[in-house]
């Protein structure tokens, strides 16, 4: 455990402590002969449970380890799913309610990258959106990604399009992926990219490099420099681009820091599959992959109801504003990432135990 999140479990324990003597306190006030003292403890009783049992969450969150990734930045990733045009108008959606989420915390927000469709004219959506054909954020606060982990999925919204003339109700999906991202100069240890053990190492002769002009509105420039930049890591497949500077060279840096992120993810989630496999029985149900159903935006209901935490919250439109409600949802999943990771403790112990006796049933 690192200094840092020493002192934050020495800070949840002081806490807790607090949270449970005030707790007592109270109680003991309840068989108190004074009966103003004995109203008084009545009163505030409810209201310091509620207080001991939140501290007890923190307290246990604290000591729950940390994810390999969690104090790195973090790039979130927007892209239309199934339900057409509506799904592009919702990706827009998205992509403005977490950048202006991340802007009212005061974070450090930056758009690597934002596509709109050629093919859409000037159509807008419901809420005037764009038709986003893709789009990427980079979040460069430490934490961010632990923050933000639990937004990876597929995002449903039910409403009715601005297109509909009979009034029904559409179902469109976004799917939004957050990668660790890391700072421009190089890291040290697991975060240290030219360390073939570290998750962002990659090989640059396994890596296809092309340059081309970029498409869509640019003007001029567009037309006549090479400034797109594309990456294929030909192990996976994977391929991004990026055309959004008017620089090659800044063009080929984010497609690199982009490309690192996704494969190291891509080798994450393939430990994590690992993992789940020895613990299936205990996690299945709580297993969430990129391609589930997370969370749902209904518009004529005005609610958004989160799939894993179980939170159902009114007030779209401050949802979709970035406002305290999405904060709201973030902390309910959290939570719940919480309470999974300790599941997956306990399950890991367990089958730990039972590899054991099997080893000693045999000798």
């Amino acid at each position: 455990m690192r200094i840092g999140e020493l002192a934050s479990v020495v800070h949840a324990l002081e806490k807790w402590e607090a949270a449970k003597s005030a707790v007592s306190e109270l109680e003991g006030l309840l068989r108190s002969q004074d009966v103003e003292l004995r109203q008084m403890a009545e009163d505030e009783l409810d209201a310091t449970h509620e207080q001991l049992a939140h501290q007890t969450h923190k307290l246990t969150e604290a000591l729950t380890p940390k994810h390999p990734f969690a104090s790195m930045p973090c790039l979130i990733e927007f892209r239309p799913g199934p339900g057409g045009m509506e799904g592009r108008f919702f990706a827009d959606s998205l992509f403005r309610m977490y950048k202006q989420y991340l802007d009212n915390k005061g974070m450090a927000v930056r758009v690597v990258k934002y596509e709109t469709s050629d093919s859409a004219g000037d159509s807008t959506g419901a809420d005037g959106e764009l038709p986003l054909q893709e789009a990427i954020l980079e979040v460069a606060d430490e934490g961010a990604y632990d923050l933000l982990r639990g937004e990876a999925g597929m995002h449903r919204v039910q409403r009715i399009p601005a297109t509909e003339s009979k009034g029904r109700t559409h179902t469109s999906a976004v799917a939004v992926w957050v990668l660790p991202s890391f700072p421009e100069n190089n890291a040290a240890g697991e975060e240290n990219w030219d360390n073939p053990e570290s998750d962002f190492y990659i090989d640059p002769e396994e890596v296809r490099l092309e340059v081309m002009r970029a498409r869509g509105a640019g003007g001029q420039h567009v037309n006549k420099t090479e400034s797109a930049v594309r990456l294929t890591h030909v192990p996976t497949g994977t391929v991004v681009a990026i055309q959004d500077s008017r620089s090659q060279q800044r063009n080929k840096e984010s497609a690199w820091r982009l490309l690192r992120s996704r494969v190291a993810q891509q080798r994450r989630e393939i430990r994590e599959e690992q993992a789940y496999a020895l613990r299936n029985s205990v996690l299945a149900k709580d297993k969430m992959t990129r391609a589930d159903k997370i969370r749902t935006y209904n518009y004529g209901q005005d609610r958004c109801t989160d799939h894993r935490s179980g939170l159902d919250v009114h007030n779209l439109p401050n949802v979709l504003e970035g406002g305290e409600m999405l904060g709201k949802i973030i902390d309910s999943v959290r939570e719940w990432l919480v309470a999974r990771d300790i599941r997956a403790m306990m399950a890991d112990e367990e089958a730990k135990v039972g590899v054991e006796n099997k080893k000693g049933s045999k000798s």
